[in-house]
């Protein structure tokens, strides 16, 4: 079995991949990094009275970094 990651340009070409699913010649499966992350933030931005900005996200991810290798 080999895995490839493919960009869909066109909507036709996802029909296509999905026929080929369907006749069972490929498996498609969702890229489970990607929703993760999507589903933190989703939950993340769920628990605040305010909506958290990328800058603000990605302020506090820098912190992190920085404290863990200051150590």
């Amino acid at each position: 079995m080999e895995t490839i990651q493919i960009e869909i340009l066109h909507p036709k070409a996802k029909n296509l991949l999905l026929d080929l699913a369907d006749l069972n010649l490929i498996k498609i499966t969702e890229d489970k990094k990607k929703s993760d992350f999507s589903a933190l933030l989703k939950n993340l931005r769920s628990k605040s009275a305010e909506e958290i900005s990328l800058a603000e996200i990605t302020e506090e991810v820098e912190k992190v970094r920085k404290s863990r290798y200051e150590k």
